[in-house]
């Protein structure tokens, strides 16, 4: 797949909050880049496994009351995507709206690096 196939095929499955198929978009070696750490955790996560650590953490944290995914604007062998999110914060109760956009990188018809963009972030 091309960069334009991999960035469509990804905000499909966003869409359809099938965020764990679409991690087979994902080298194996891919490194996720957070605006800030989320708490008891690094800005960085490195390879598969600790993305989708992250992603579960992420969901255990947070009820979703609503969500939207737009995009994908490709740029060379790059994208951006935005997301909308109207959550709750489950250990504070704090409900709140979330804007944020990810670069994604794909390099040999993966995804190798995603960083996310967003208010408040360092």
């Amino acid at each position: 797949m091309n960069t334009l196939d991999i960035a469509n095929k990804l905000v499909d499955l966003c869409k359809q909050g099938k965020n764990d198929e679409a991690k087979a978009l994902y080298a194996s070696d891919a490194v996720s880049v957070e605006a800030i750490a989320m708490p008891g955790a690094e800005q960085e996560a490195r390879g598969l496994a600790a993305i989708k650590a992250k992603g579960e953490w992420w969901s255990a944290n947070h009820e979703i009351h609503s969500a939207s995914v737009t995009g994908p604007w490709p740029h060379g062998n790059r994208f951006v995507v935005g997301f909308q999110y109207d959550v709750t914060n489950k250990p504070s109760g704090q409900r709140m709206k979330m804007d944020e956009v990810g670069l994604f990188t794909i390099q040999d018809g993966k995804i190798v690096r995603e960083e996310y963009f967003y208010a408040g972030g360092a």
